[in-house]
């Protein structure tokens, strides 16, 4: 497969099946949105102090490419098929969300991000997930996208942040309200 075909120079880009879209388009924005999490996620993969999160995190990126491959689909028809394996992602995340509230003190004040620079990338991280989300949701707001990656997002997002609590909590830094 040719990386560069030069068919990007006029500001136009192409999804699953040949359409061709704007570079500025909800779709695209999405997508790229979405890709750009999965580099993040990547990052905070090379850190030492998450490796006990490594296979989690590889199966988060695993499940956005779904997603990707899913929101690039011309059909709606398409994306279900491809979002089969998906069913019980939501699922899988919400127990990881349960386990980290377990061993985390109870929240009374908003936190700032922060305490050393893993757990800052894993609070940008987050907010590159809540942006995801966001373009998902506007590009819901005119074409039908599968409520499951919308869900799927939102969980993320609040897995990251509980992630940095116990990133935090686990390097006894104190968290700052």
């Amino acid at each position: 497969m040719k990386i560069s075909s030069c068919m990007g120079d006029e500001g136009l880009t192409s999804i699953s099946g040949g359409k061709r879209l704007p570079k500025h388009h909800p779709r695209i924005e999405a997508l790229g949105s979405i890709d750009e999490l999965i580099s993040w996620i990547g990052l905070l993969r090379d850190y030492r102090e998450i490796q006990k999160n490594t296979e989690l995190l590889v199966s988060i990126q695993k499940q956005l490419m779904l997603f990707n491959a899913a929101l690039a689909s011309e059909s709606e028809e398409k994306a279900s098929e491809i979002l089969v394996s998906a069913a019980d992602s939501v699922n899988i995340l919400e127990s990881a969300i349960e386990s980290l509230e377990t061993t985390l003190p109870g929240l009374r004040k908003f936190i700032i991000p922060g305490g050393n620079i893993l757990v800052s990338y894993v609070h940008i991280t987050r907010n590159v997930c809540r942006r995801a989300e966001r373009r998902v949701v506007k590009l819901d707001s005119t074409e039908k996208i599968p409520p499951l990656i919308i869900k799927y997002l939102n969980r993320l997002a609040d897995y990251l942040f509980l992630l940095g609590r116990k990133i935090n909590l686990d390097l006894d830094i104190k968290e700052i309200t």
